[in-house]
């Protein structure tokens, strides 16, 4: 006899090859789905399994079909969902889902200028406007086209928060950072978790010293974007989880000293191996007490003058080891020099082929992206 556990396998699966063979047929067609879409006849219990089954993008696509069918989504949606919501401002507007790795865009917002009326067929309704969007071929995501370039991105964010009862945790953007943090900060109460600043070119020092010093609700920071080259950071850092920067010439041995963070990874920095022994030894000393995982790329590490006094408290590992950052980061170590601390802490100084230094702090522990 069959047991229920297996009919209900069974029945998941074919639900999951239902709902793809729905959205390979909609991107084909660039079509939303119909208005009477028979998902809505079907009872509470099995409804509600439906819905944790469909992707976010599919998801927002059904809801625009009628009032009854985002009342349905907004009510019967329960699981949560794989990565964070981050918003990206600049010349790719968009909402996603975003896990370390990867990043699954549910909705686009582009100028109407790039969408001619002759090809308009779709509207959906945001914010009381007749909006015209088109399903993208390749991913099944919706593209919105707006006449208003203001506020249109924050329209666009409303809606999705409130359809699946999220908020904001990271934001991507290419200028006017502080005012996109703090436009998230103000509509809602879980504070925005991280920022990534990836305008080409060189970002405004104010910009800068905000996010380092002046935001204090951010955890994670990834600047790609260049400092002005006679940009100087003066005094402490604030605590931040996890720090990245693409471009670290400005990045000098008493900025790290005053970092108190779990991930410091620095490209393209100007620290010395001679700086980099102090920083060693003001770790063991008990200082950065949080770190996990220290990256800095110089263009040249000298590993023994970089242990230079610290010999003594070295072994030697061979072989090769990989290491996992809480926030993700996978290394490689071959070989290395483990030191230990007072309190019995171990980590292993390792010179990377690129010219890098790594220091990661056993043992490792995992991060929840979301």
């Amino acid at each position: 006899m069959t047991s229920p556990f297996s009919l209900f396998r069974l029945l998941s699966w074919i639900i999951s090859v239902f709902f793809q063979a729905l959205k390979s047929f909609l991107i084909h067609n660039k079509l939303l789905p119909p208005p009477h879409f028979p998902l809505l006849h079907v009872p509470y219990v099995p409804l509600r399994r439906i819905i944790d089954f469909m992707e976010p993008e599919a998801l927002v696509s059904l809801s625009f079909c009628s009032q009854k069918s985002h009342s349905v989504i907004k009510t019967q949606q329960r699981a949560s969902f794989n990565g964070r919501l981050c918003v990206s401002a600049g010349y790719n507007n968009a909402l996603s889902f975003r896990t370390f790795r990867n990043r699954d865009c549910v909705l686009r917002v582009r100028d109407c200028s790039y969408f001619p009326n002759s090809e308009r067929s779709n509207y959906v309704k945001m914010n009381g406007q007749d909006v015209p969007v088109e399903m993208q071929c390749s991913y099944g995501y919706l593209i919105s086209y707006w006449h208003n370039k203001t506020d249109r991105l924050e329209i666009a964010t409303d809606y999705v928060t409130n359809l699946f009862n999220i908020d904001v945790s990271e934001v991507c953007v290419f200028k006017d950072a502080i005012k996109m943090i703090k436009w998230v900060n103000r509509r809602q109460k879980t504070p925005l978790k991280k920022v990534v600043y990836i305008a080409w070119g060189v970002i405004r020092s104010e910009e800068l010293i905000y996010l380092l010093r002046d935001c204090t609700t951010l955890s994670e920071i990834s600047i790609h974007s260049e400092a002005a080259p006679n940009f100087r950071f003066s005094g402490n850092f604030r605590r931040i989880d996890c720090l990245d920067i693409w471009h670290g010439q400005w990045v000098t041995i008493n900025n790290l000293l005053t970092m108190d963070g779990i991930v410091i990874n620095l490209k393209k920095s100007t620290l010395t191996n001679n700086d980099l022994n102090v920083f060693l030894k003001h770790w063991l000393a008990g200082g950065c007490p949080r770190l996990k995982l220290f990256c800095a790329r110089t263009g040249s590490v000298h590993i023994l003058q970089v242990l230079a006094g610290l010999l003594h408290n070295t072994v030697f590992v061979e072989g090769r080891r990989d290491y996992t950052s809480p926030f993700g980061h996978k290394w490689t170590l071959w070989n290395g020099y483990n030191i230990k601390r007072s309190d019995g802490v171990t980590a292993t100084v390792n010179s990377q082929r690129q010219g890098g230094l790594v220091v990661s702090v056993w043992p490792e522990t995992t991060h929840n992206y979301n």
